[in-house]
């Protein structure tokens, strides 16, 4: 069986599926399923961005929370009270990732669709990076007489998301997952920069946090998946203490 902590689930492409709009499909259909319109806790968030580089289909997550919900409904623990996070849906999104793969198997191929309607007009992209590019301006002026290497790393990552604006203006119909793979480039670089320049004491703190969040779903989720929500989480500190943005169009909204 294939786990979203093996980073591939060997399952086939599926048609329609809008990977930019992974994180907010998830995360409104747990609102639906809790009843409640609460804010996805960072926990959340970093199991969403596990299954999302795994490649789970969004197909397998929402089945997978819809089990969770029914398991948990017929439980003890249950007892009418809304599941808390989507720790608790792991396991149940793993069993329909596998499920879906054994429906695949030996399918037909299907006829890919027409390219879909491009989810970002040139305008908002110009926006999103002229925000991210504001981000990294204010953080190395904060940082520059400080910590001046890490204030490099920063002019780096930004002469290359600069370089990459005038990919906007091209004629032709603009490429999204190249730009976004240029992009996830310059993510990987600045959390490079920033896990090489954090103080011991600012790791020391954040690693407490991060274990803080974690000690009640040690238990509930495999050790592979927490060592990747524990990178994942450190990853969201840091830039949180750096102030700066993710640069990946996942982030745009």
């Amino acid at each position: 069986m294939a786990t979203a902590a093996s980073g591939t689930t060997g399952l086939p492409n599926m048609d329609g599926w809008n990977y930019f709009n992974y994180f907010t499909e998830i995360e409104e259909y747990f609102w639906k399923k809790r009843g409640a319109h609460l804010l996805v806790s960072p926990l959340d968030w970093a199991i969403m961005e596990t299954w999302q580089k795994a490649g789970v289909p969004l197909e397998a997550v929402l089945k997978g929370i819809d089990n969770a919900f029914e398991s948990y409904g017929r439980s003890r623990r249950g007892g009418g009270k809304p599941l808390k996070s989507l720790a608790y849906c792991t396991d149940a999104v793993l069993d329909a990732v596998a499920e879906i793969q054994e429906a695949a198997a030996g399918a037909p191929p299907k006829n890919k669709k027409a390219a879909a309607a491009q989810p970002f007009s040139r305008d908002e992209l110009r926006a999103y990076f002229d925000k991210n590019l504001a981000k990294i301006a204010l953080a190395k002026e904060k940082f520059g007489g400080e910590q001046p290497e890490l204030t490099m790393r920063l002019s780096e990552i930004a002469g290359s998301l600069n370089g990459a604006m005038p990919l906007l203006d091209t004629p032709e119909l603009l490429n999204l997952e190249d730009l976004e793979r240029r992009l996830t480039i310059l993510d990987e670089k600045l959390q490079a920069a920033l896990t090489q320049h954090a103080t011991e004491d600012q790791m020391l703190r954040i690693r407490r946090e991060i274990d803080s969040q974690l000690v009640q779903y040690r238990r509930k989720m495999k050790a592979e998946q927490i060592a990747l929500v524990e990178r994942q989480l450190l990853q969201k500190r840091l830039l949180e203490e750096f102030g700066l943005p993710r640069l990946s169009l996942y982030y745009f909204s």
